[in-house]
């Protein structure tokens, strides 16, 4: 579904990401994971059209994304901090999108309802807690059915019981054939969710394995755990300079 061959990006003397190759496909939820620094928001990009990459290709259904640009309307971006104009209220942003998107005939408002953002259509977006505007940009990503998902940090700010809503939504798309990219510090939140690990360190790639793959090897079973192995037997080099 998205092939990235050889892909690297420098700005001036730093290079962000550094010859990567990855293939992602249907039905994988895979954990972005990385110290900061590392290439994992210019990866992100890269495939969002944000950045251009000085080599490489990021094909998406086999199309190159350079000269296919329509390829965006397949994707749900939800940022890790959402901005929205101030003065608008929820129900306006979310009739504007609409209004934007007049290709899309079958919105998907599972999350408007269950996250309770349905109660809070009148409110205006200067009014918003961080966690209510988290749960906002949350609707939005999935409210187009899109084929590919990349969430940043989706459960930073969220409460406990809005975060297992959400995760459970994550999983049923997923179960649906989509393909979900996530990006989070937060270990414990992955557990359950995620298919396949990225690790990148100093814009390489580590290491693109499943997480059976990777507890198999570590003989751990929690994420985090296994991370922190995985970084003391594998990558004493880079974590020691």
């Amino acid at each position: 579904m998205i092939a990235i061959e050889h892909l690297t990006k420098s700005y001036g003397k730093f290079k962000a990401l550094d010859d990567i190759s990855l293939s992602f496909e249907r039905g994988q939820a895979i954990s972005l994971l990385g110290p900061n620094g590392s290439g994992k928001t210019t990866l992100i990009k890269s495939i969002l059209g944000l950045v251009i990459p000085e080599k490489g290709t990021i094909k998406i259904n086999g199309s190159e994304i350079k000269t296919h640009w329509e390829y965006r309307s397949q994707i749900g971006y939800m940022p890790q901090i959402g901005r929205y104009p101030d003065n608008m209220t929820i129900g306006q942003v979310i009739n504007m999108l609409k209004e934007i998107r007049k290709d899309c005939k079958q919105y998907d408002e599972e999350l408007i309802v269950s996250l309770g953002i349905s109660n809070f259509l009148n409110k205006t977006m200067r009014s918003l807690s961080g966690g209510t505007r988290q749960k906002v940009s949350a609707c939005l990503a999935f409210l187009f059915s899109p084929d590919i998902f990349i969430l940043d940090e989706p459960t930073a700010g969220l409460d406990p019981l809005s975060s297992e809503v959400f995760k459970d939504k994550i999983t049923k798309e997923r179960a649906n054939g989509k393909l979900i990219l996530i990006t989070s510090h937060v270990l414990s939140d992955l557990e359950g969710i995620t298919s396949h690990m990225v690790y990148l360190q100093d814009s390489k790639l580590m290491f693109y394995k499943t997480v059976e793959e990777l507890k198999l090897s570590t003989g751990e079973e929690k994420l985090n755990k296994v991370i922190a192995t995985i970084m003391l037997k594998e990558l004493p080099k880079t974590i020691h300079n």
